[in-house]
């Protein structure tokens, strides 16, 4: 479940690393947090499997890396894991024994959109990677993502979005509702 803790980075003599747990990492926003406080590694644990969440596996955190300018370690666990009583999921599907396939690919992506190859889908595995953490600066001076961003222009649509008469900003085209005859 979601926690209350907000977004907080813990500085360390090997840098300034944050934690994004599990189903954090399909919030975009958690990933900006983390960057807007500072982080340059962000450790991603992860027990997912696969149909929905595997084809963004290599996607989420890589962007999150170029976007924050840090890295992301993206950690998932491998195999299956069987319960001794069947449970259903809320898919309509019939009671199970299991989540399914956790499908491991543990990998680090750069903020200069570089990726290490990933670790296995099927076998426990260990990665260590070299990080030069003056990349994050680099890439935050080369980019200026943080100096073209519209901070408060999006703090505006939040505040926006939370009030329950919000109304999205859609302009519409005009011949979209033109009745033709």
């Amino acid at each position: 479940m979601e926690g209350n803790t907000g977004h907080p980075v813990f500085e360390t003599v090997y840098g300034k690393i944050a934690v994004n747990i599990c189903y954090g990492r399909h919030h975009p926003l958690n990933w900006l947090a983390f960057g807007l406080n500072g982080a340059e590694i962000v450790f991603n644990p992860s027990a997912t499997v696969g149909e929905l969440s595997e084809p963004m596996w290599p996607i989420e955190a890589r962007n999150a890396a170029i976007a924050n300018s840090y890295f992301v370690g993206s950690i998932n666990r491998v195999g299956t894991e069987i319960f001794p009583n069947p449970f259903t999921s809320g898919d309509g599907k019939p009671p199970h024994p299991d989540f399914g396939h956790f499908y491991g690919s543990s990998h680090f992506s750069a903020p200069d959109a570089s990726c290490t190859p990933s670790l296995s889908r099927y076998k426990d595995g260990l990665m260590i990677s070299d990080m030069d953490l003056n990349l994050c600066r680099q890439l935050k001076d080369k980019w200026g993502f943080r100096m073209t961003a519209r901070y408060e222009l999006y703090a505006d649509t939040l505040a926006s979005y939370l009030k329950p008469d919000f109304e999205p900003q859609v302009i519409s085209d005009p011949f979209l509702h033109k009745k033709s005859f």
